[in-house]
């Protein structure tokens, strides 16, 4: 076999050799996502990564459709204490009472968004000046503009929006490119 076929792809350090993380990395982390539903779902699974692993989320990700109704925010905004219960019971997907009544809350501010007029994707874009932030250097846990979108996130009634958090998803949908200077991806997006 020649050797000008199996050069390896270079990633992101934290891909590792994982294959769901490999497969993470190259088609869906650090794309820009400007759908508001799917940025609000993308939002949702980051906070119940908060103190986890990533590969964690991922593993139950098809689990967290499920039983979030396909996050489809005016079902999940209907959920009551049975519907906790039974999240509660769920070993599919991470059991934290306070991120699962999380999720109804902020289905519930979500909507209370689109009935004001406001469109989640344009006020989170907007602030992120409307275009992928180039991160180069040191990769940050938070910036300012995670922190005035958490500040606004939290202002309109969700939770688990710290700053640390949003810069997450910020990363995770491609509102800032922090893919390694070296990474394949860097460059693609």
């Amino acid at each position: 076999m020649s050797g000008d076929n199996t050069k390896a792809v270079q990633r992101c350090g934290w891909a590792g050799n994982d294959p769901l993380l490999c497969a993470y990395h190259d088609e869906e982390w650090g794309v820009p996502e400007r759908n508001s539903r799917a940025l609000w779902e993308k939002l949702i699974l980051d906070g119940f990564q908060a103190g986890l692993s990533w590969l964690t989320v991922l593993r139950k990700r098809a689990a967290f459709r499920e039983a979030f109704q396909g996050f489809d925010p005016e079902l999940v905004a209907r959920f009551g204490e049975a519907d906790v219960a039974r999240l509660l019971q769920n070993g599919g997907i991470i059991r934290s009472r306070a991120k699962i009544e999380a999720t109804i809350s902020n289905a519930r501010a979500y909507l209370s968004m689109q009935r004001a007029g406001e469109d989640f994707s344009t006020l989170v874009w907007t602030m992120a000046a409307g275009t992928p932030l180039q991160n180069i250097g040191v990769v940050p846990v938070k910036t300012p503009v995670s922190e005035a979108i958490s500040v606004a996130l939290k202002k309109r009634g969700f939770k688990f929006v710290g700053p640390v958090i949003v810069y997450a998803w910020m990363q995770a949908t491609g509102m800032v490119n922090d893919h390694a200077p070296d990474c394949f991806r860097r460059h693609e997006l």
